[in-house]
């Protein structure tokens, strides 16, 4: 299994096919999947590639969206659904807590700085060099 975003670059893909190829040639009843976390859509298909102008596809050989492999690997099609939905609750009760725990340690002193709230800081923190999230505020 390769876990990769959507912005994997055509060079990157290629290698990635590549060595997918590679696994399914040494191994009996090998599957590998590319599973796309921000898909553009609901998916488990074989995955479509051009190497050097030549169009490979290999059933065993898969692009499948976030959502289709919570399903593969629980059996429930709505797994992933089911996360979403409790993970805003999940991260409620995390930051209530957090909120009535004093913690003193610099690395949460500097988060501090940048958040009040320490799940905020780190998000925050997480992205601080992407494009516009220099002057996110939440």
């Amino acid at each position: 299994m390769k876990n990769k975003h959507n912005t994997m670059n055509s060079s990157s893909a290629q290698k990635t096919y590549i060595a997918m190829q590679n696994k399914i040639l040494k191994g009996v009843d090998v599957t590998c999947m590319l599973i796309e976390v921000i898909a553009k859509k609901s998916q488990n298909i074989p995955w479509k590639i051009s190497i050097n102008s030549e169009q490979y596809v290999h059933d065993n050989i898969r692009r499948v969206s976030m959502d289709k492999f919570y399903e593969i690997v629980t059996g429930n099609a709505t797994a992933f659904r089911s996360l979403c939905e409790v993970l805003p609750q999940v991260l409620n009760d995390v930051i209530e807590i957090l909120d009535n725990e004093t913690v003193k340690n610099a690395v949460f002193e500097e988060l501090d700085h940048i958040s009040p709230n320490l799940l905020k800081s780190l998000y925050l923190l997480s992205f601080s060099k992407y494009e516009g999230f220099n002057t996110l505020s939440i």
